[in-house]
C-alpha cells in the first residue's frame, strides 16, 4: 500500500513538471533588456531551452524601440517557438537600460574635486565653462560605480583644469573612463542693476537683481542688495552692470538753487532763517548756503531734506540779520525765527 501511494505521488510530481514545462510560451508587451541583444526569453515567458537565442539587436542606451507582433512571431517561428499567446499586444516595446549621468552630476563632481583646492572656496560659488558642451552621457547599465576623480590638472594662472573620472563596472569588465576640460572660475554674488539709470537716479529694490559674477571682476568694493536700495546714482550705468561702492551715494536731500531752511541751535538758542543752496548736498555734506537776508554766504551741513545746521562761525551771521530789539538776554532764551 505504502509503495503504491509513494508511486502515485512520484507520478503526479513528474506529471506537474511536464506540464510546467510544456507551458504555453506567452508574448510581453513591454521589455527592459541590459545588453546589445534580444533573446527569446526577454519577449516571451515560459520560452524553455530557447530562451537563450538573440533574435534582434538592442536599441541605443537609454532608449526605446518598438517591434511588430507578427515580425516577433516570425522570428519565434525561425527558432521552432510555436503556438505564443499574443492576447491584444500589437507591439512590443523594448527599452535599453543604462546609466544616464546628467550634465548637472558632472558639474556637481567637478566642483567637489575643486573645492578648497588652488585657492577655491566652497563648491557652491565655483562657475565651469566646457570645452565642448556636455550633455547627459548614457552608459552601460552595469556601470554602477561612483563618478569618482581619477586625475586632476589645474592650472592657476589660466583657470584651466583637466579632470579624469573612472567608474567601476559591476559585470567585471574595465572600468568606464571620463575626461573633461575647461575653466574654472570661483564666483560671488553680486546686485546688479535690471535696467539703464541716469545719474541722480534713485535705486529702488525692483532696479536690482542678485547674480553670480567672478570674484575677480568684482574687485573688493562690491555692493550687496541691502547697501544699493535707496541710494543715489552718482553716474549713468547700463543694465547687467555690478554696483560697486564707488557707483552709488546718499540721496541729494538739498538741490543747488532750492530753498533751504538754515538752521542754528545752540544752549537756549534756535534759530531758523531762509536760504538758497550753492550746492547739491546728501546727509551729512557740507555745503555752501547764501543768507537770503543778510545776502552773504555761509556754510552748513545737511541735516534733513531741505535744511541746513549751521557751522560754529555762523551765528555772526545771524546776529548781524536779527533786529536789534530782539538782541537782548531774553531773546537767547527764546525760540527766534528770522525770516
Amino acid at each position: 500500500m505504502i509503495r503504491t501511494l509513494l508511486a502515485a505521488a512520484t507520478l503526479v510530481a513528474t506529471g506537474s513538471a511536464v506540464l510546467a514545462q510544456t507551458a504555453a510560451p506567452v508574448l510581453r508587451a513591454s521589455v527592459i533588456v541590459s545588453d546589445e541583444l534580444v533573446r527569446i526569453g526577454d519577449v516571451i515567458d515560459n520560452a524553455g531551452p530557447a530562451a537563450s537565442i538573440a533574435i534582434y539587436r538592442a536599441p541605443d542606451l537609454g532608449t526605446t524601440g518598438s517591434l511588430p507582433v507578427a515580425q516577433v512571431l516570425e522570428a519565434l517561428r525561425s527558432h521552432q517557438v510555436f503556438g505564443v499567446e499574443t492576447g491584444d499586444i500589437r507591439e512590443v516595446a523594448v527599452t535599453r537600460a543604462a546609466r544616464s549621468i546628467t550634465k548637472t552630476e558632472i558639474e556637481d563632481a567637478i566642483r567637489r574635486v575643486l573645492e578648497r583646492r588652488n585657492g577655491f572656496g566652497h563648491a557652491d560659488a565655483i562657475s565651469l565653462r566646457f570645452d565642448r558642451d556636455i550633455a547627459t552621457i548614457d552608459l552601460d547599465a552595469s556601470n554602477t560605480g561612483a563618478l569618482r576623480a581619477n586625475a586632476l590638472r589645474f592650472d592657476p594662472r589660466s583657470n584651466r583644469f583637466d579632470v579624469v573620472f573612472e567608474i567601476t563596472n559591476a559585470s567585471g569588465n574595465a572600468s568606464t573612463r571620463l575626461r573633461f576640460t575647461g575653466v574654472a572660475v570661483e564666483t560671488a554674488e553680486a546686485a546688479v542693476l535690471t535696467r539703464d539709470v541716469e545719474r541722480g537716479d534713485m535705486i529702488k529694490a525692483s532696479d536690482i537683481a542678485i547674480e553670480r559674477r567672478p570674484r575677480a571682476e568684482l574687485g573688493k568694493d562690491a555692493l550687496s542688495r541691502t547697501q544699493t536700495i535707496g541710494m543715489q546714482a552718482r553716474r549713468a550705468m547700463r543694465a547687467g552692470q555690478p554696483l560697486r561702492a564707488a557707483d552709488l551715494g546718499k540721496p541729494d536731500l538739498v538741490l543747488r538753487g532750492t530753498s533751504v531752511t538754515l538752521v542754528y541751535e545752540t544752549a537756549g538758542l534756535y534759530l531758523t532763517i531762509r536760504g538758497k543752496a550753492l550746492d547739491n548736498g546728501a546727509e551729512g555734506d557740507t555745503i555752501s548756503v547764501l543768507n537770503l537776508q543778510s545776502k552773504r554766504e555761509v556754510t552748513g551741513t545737511v541735516t534733513a531734506s531741505g535744511v541746513v545746521t549751521l557751522s560754529p562761525p555762523a551765528p555772526r551771521d545771524f546776529a548781524m540779520s536779527v533786529p536789534a530789539p530782539q538782541r537782548t538776554a531774553s531773546a537767547r532764551t527764546a525760540l527766534l525765527t528770522a525770516e
